[in-house]
């Protein structure tokens, strides 16, 4: 049987692999967007980067509601991804070195997030929803990029 701290933990949790999630997102989306040249590119970027800080402030609310901290992203994940990013950028600084790098991360935290969803089964529908937004942000960004591949 589940109890209601069941469902709340689950809920903190799933909430703050978002939390995670976005910040990761938005911090890759922000060390690569200098180093793009095609206006459309930028632009989409750009506009994935807002939308993924709009739902990051979604989630810090609802964070706050169930009295819970942010997640900041792994330290490990973020510094391999640092050091991917700049090794591959530097062995070739284009537009389709930019939107492989972007597409591994949106493959990345659509594997993670569902498999998130799956492990924290009793999270409110709240958090669910929130999840499957963030899913579909990573779907659609990683839709948009493949002309740049």
């Amino acid at each position: 049987m589940h109890t209601d701290s069941t469902k709340l933990t689950d809920t903190a949790k799933l909430l703050k692999e978002c939390d995670a999630g976005t910040k990761m997102a938005i911090s890759s989306i922000n060390e690569i967007l200098e180093k793009v040249e095609n206006p459309k590119l930028n632009e989409i970027l750009t506009l994935s980067r807002n939308a993924h800080e709009q739902l990051e402030s979604e989630i810090h609310s609802l964070l706050n509601y169930h009295e819970e901290d942010q997640k900041e992203p792994d330290p490990i994940a973020k510094g391999m991804s640092f050091i991917k990013t700049n090794f591959k950028m530097g062995m070739n600084e284009s537009d389709t070195t930019v939107a492989e790098l972007i597409t591994d991360g949106c493959n990345m935290g659509i594997k993670s997030l569902n498999k998130y969803l799956n492990q924290y089964k009793m999270a409110d529908e709240i958090s669910k929803k929130v999840t499957e937004k963030l899913i579909c942000l990573e779907e659609d960004l990683r839709k948009d990029l493949r002309i740049y591949l």
